[in-house]
């Protein structure tokens, strides 16, 4: 998958190039650089609250992860498996970028998450603001 020059810039920047290219969810695609995703292994191992919880989505992110790195061209090797799961397979993603992890959205997906968004936007940016958002 061809990446934005944005995040081409993103990741080209950082000290390590390796990444993580998984879903914790099965139906968002994440791409993390190689030491947030250390962190991520470093939490499912040490998550006492609910281990049963951490086994099963660190299991979904084993079972459809692959470690990757961008090319010269900009591109990252997702697995046909995590394609597959996602349905991204030759089909239109969105990409966006939350706490230094890229997203991947299959267009259905997003199409539900912006009309989820657009029930209440101006009481949700409302709420946020009231607890410390900056607008």
């Amino acid at each position: 998958m061809k990446f934005p020059t944005v995040f081409q810039e993103y990741l080209a920047a950082l000290p390590e190039k390796k990444l993580f290219v998984t879903s914790l969810d099965r139906h968002i695609a994440q791409v993390y650089p190689i030491a947030v995703w250390r962190q991520n292994e470093d939490f499912f191992d040490t998550y006492r609250e609910d281990p049963d919880l951490a086994e099963k989505v660190a299991f979904n992110a084993a079972d459809l992860g692959s470690e990757a790195e961008m090319d010269s061209q900009g591109r990252i090797v997702f697995s046909p498996e995590l394609r597959r799961e996602l349905g991204i397979e030759n089909q239109p993603v969105h990409l966006q970028s939350f706490n230094g992890v890229i997203q991947v959205l299959s267009e259905d997906l997003y199409q539900e998450m912006k009309q989820q968004s657009s029930q209440t936007p101006r009481q949700d940016v409302k709420k946020l603001q009231r607890a410390g958002l900056k607008v």
